[in-house]
């Protein structure tokens, strides 16, 4: 038996973060962003320091950032970059992860 599945939803700037990406890096990134569907909560997922309940998940050199709402199961991409920049430009999304 398998869990809830959760709705994805990618906030419009980090859609415009995602088209921005090489094909390769988006593709893989977008494949990561569906598993999240089955499991909000992978291993390696991070709850991040400082936020109001960010997470994000490494995919090779980028990271997604998001919200799980598991009351309405609805998971929210909030940013999607470069392991140097995303935290930087998610403005206030997300310090650093947990350790």
């Amino acid at each position: 038996m398998t869990g809830p599945t959760y709705r994805i939803e990618v906030a419009l700037t980090a859609a415009r973060q995602l088209r921005k990406l090489d094909h390769p890096a988006r593709r893989r990134i977008q494949a990561a962003v569906e598993l999240l569907a089955s499991d909000p909560r992978p291993p390696g997922a991070k709850k991040l320091v400082g936020g109001e309940g960010e997470w994000r998940v490494r995919t090779g050199d980028y990271r997604i950032v998001y919200e799980i709402h598991d009351h309405v199961l609805r998971v929210l991409v909030l940013a999607v970059g470069h392991r140097r920049n995303v935290y930087r430009r998610s403005s206030g999304v997300a310090r650093k992860a947990r350790t």
